[in-house]
């Protein structure tokens, strides 16, 4: 089970907005000791997004979508979900509840039918509370979807992973640390990664800069998993550039 992450929205893809969702759902699960293990950005075509969902509802992990919950035309976010499970999009009463307290709150009148449809999910959905204007998310197994506003989308992501997932939070100790390797050539250290990797159970990389804007050509080597395991694995890594006799620097953090 991991995490995954899609943000949906032709306005993405286009430029016309900037995605800020993917830095802070990152930071959302990292606060919790939660990682996120892939996302995907997706225009508003129906197909596409039904696609996706049907491949993610097939697998185990916890999927959070940001975006596409609208009634406006280029909204199919409700529809795809549903369509990928198989079942029909209802006004979910609680939904409902909500949708008409906000409306009376904010004009004093009850909701145009448009509106209501701002309530209508898969059936079997759960709603997600929006604290910002009370017009609900919903999930759907281990599938929640929020809305692309990121003053609405944040709070309640954060209130889905405390409520749900509270139980996976601090689980599985977590670290990532690298130093800096100047003028190496990656593939000389190649064999040593593989065997830094099996020895010591850690995830090894390795991420090259070509230098130029100030900053020299070096490749950035690192381990990230359990604190203790990261901690030999990069203690042996220093210990073969010294052997090495190559030039190397610590990464700030």
């Amino acid at each position: 089970m991991g995490f995954g992450l899609y943000v949906i929205g032709d306005e993405i893809l286009s430029g016309r907005r900037q995605d800020q969702h993917f830095a802070k759902v990152r930071t959302l699960l990292h606060e919790r000791g939660l990682r996120l293990d892939w996302m995907m950005v997706l225009g508003d075509d129906r197909a596409r997004l039904i696609e996706a969902f049907r491949h993610s509802f097939a697998q185990t992990d916890i999927v959070l979508s940001c975006g596409g919950i609208g009634v406006t035309p280029d909204d199919h976010t409700r529809q795809a979900a549903a369509a990928a499970m198989g079942v029909e999009c209802v006004i979910h009463p609680e939904a409902e509840h909500e949708i008409r307290a906000s409306i009376q709150a904010r004009w004093a009148r009850d909701p145009t039918p448009e509106q209501l449809q701002l309530g209508a999910f898969p059936q079997g959905a759960r709603i997600i509370p929006n604290s910002f204007n009370r017009i609900p998310g919903f999930s759907c197994g281990d599938h929640h979807f929020v809305p692309g506003f990121p003053e609405m989308a944040w709070p309640m992501i954060a209130w889905v992973l405390d409520t749900h997932y509270a139980q996976l939070q601090h689980q599985q100790p977590y670290t990532e640390a690298s130093i800096l390797l100047f003028n190496a050539i990656e593939s000389e250290w190649v064999a040593f990664m593989e065997a830094t990797q099996q020895q010591f159970g850690v995830s090894v990389f390795s991420l090259p800069c070509v230098g130029g804007e100030g900053r020299r050509r070096h490749i950035e080597l690192g381990a990230k998993g359990a604190p203790d395991a990261v901690a030999l694995a990069m203690q042996s890594m220093r210990d073969e550039a010294v052997k090495r006799n190559a030039e190397w620097a610590e990464q700030d953090e």
